[in-house]
């Protein structure tokens, strides 16, 4: 796929002006927003999620441009389900720190901001590491294929279930801090000194745990398509609608029961994807004497669509029947 250099810089300007135009919004008015105020946001960011789809077939207008926006939409709905099951870990978070509604949107706002400069690096480092070692795949499928089993084997998070990384816990150690917000501000004094608010440890652990989600997103993304630029917008569309996704369904999300066992077959098969394709690439002395696995069955991206669909479709409906069943069945006395 070839970008010109224009096109790289009018999409990053663009998406800027975009998360610009967002925190000059919230500043100016922190709020907490309404339903019909979010709901309108998020339509306006999944329908331009959509259409750069058609336009990323439109500018190509051939057999290869078809492909090219099958793995955009496969690559998209993989990086926006796998933004939902982070919020579970940010409902945590706000939870944990006592955000005051009306500041919630600033914290997520500057999170995200943190979050797409740190997905943005590890784009180019993947990209670099693809295209130097074709081995890579074999390293990022085994990954997948373990986050899968560990995220099968822990299901859901409880409301006990956020614990601070190691990097928060040195932020807390190393800042003197307040218990006490100060509107959206960061830093505040306080006995004579400059003080870190629990804005700022909240930010921070915004940043930092989508950083850890990338580790299994990044590669994700790579095992459904390699062209850089479609990873970077797919993972950009899917971080700029989060903020709204929060607020409109943050009930929603705790009645996603299957959502966890969902994600991991998602991530199973794209992780045994991402090996069928090294072997077919392989340049490993130990595998076939270093040469290509072509009898390794290939899966074209057309079925790779469906089945993130499909899956994606069942968990949602099947979760959601549970939950219904369980709201209508009574609760056993004490």
């Amino acid at each position: 796929m070839q970008v010109s250099t224009w096109a790289w810089f009018a999409t990053i300007g663009v998406m800027a002006a975009v998360l610009v135009f967002d925190v000059v919004v919230i500043a100016r008015r922190p709020h907490v927003p309404t339903t019909k105020e979010v709901g309108l946001a998020l339509v306006a960011y999944v329908g331009a999620a959509v259409l750069f789809g058609v336009g990323v077939w439109w500018f190509t207008h051939d057999a290869h441009g078809t492909k090219l926006m099958t793995e955009y939409y496969a690559g998209w709905l993989t990086e926006y389900s796998l933004s939902v099951d982070n919020l579970f870990i940010f409902l945590l978070i706000m939870a944990r720190f006592g955000v005051p509604e009306k500041l919630q949107q600033s914290a997520l706002m500057i999170g995200i901001i943190i979050a797409v400069v740190l997905r943005g690096l590890f784009i180019a480092v993947g990209a670099a590491a693809i295209n130097r070692f074709s081995w890579v795949f074999y390293l990022f499928g085994a990954f997948l294929v373990y986050t899968a089993v560990k995220l099968a084997r822990e299901g859901n998070p409880d409301e006990d279930g956020y614990e601070e990384n190691r990097f928060m816990a040195w932020v807390e150690r190393r800042f003197p801090t307040t218990d006490r917000y100060d509107g959206a501000k960061l830093f505040t004094r306080g006995a004579g000194r400059r003080l870190a608010t629990p804005m700022f440890i909240v930010i921070m652990a915004l940043g930092t745990t989508d950083l850890l989600f990338a580790l299994d997103s990044i590669p994700a993304i790579y095992g459904l398509t390699k062209e850089p630029y479609l990873v970077l917008t797919a993972n950009l569309f899917a971080l700029m609608g989060l903020r709204q996704l929060y607020f409109l369904i943050g009930g929603l999300l705790r009645r996603l029961v299957y959502l966890s066992r969902g994600l991991a077959v998602l991530l199973a098969f794209i992780g045994a994807k991402l090996v069928l394709h090294a072997l077919h690439e392989n340049t490993l002395p130990l595998l076939n004497g270093g040469q290509p696995v072509s009898a390794a069955p290939d899966i074209p991206i057309s079925v790779s669509l469906g089945a993130i669909v499909l899956i994606l479709g069942v968990t949602t409906v099947a979760s959601l029947a549970k939950s219904r069943r369980d709201a209508r069945t009574p609760t056993s006395p004490s």
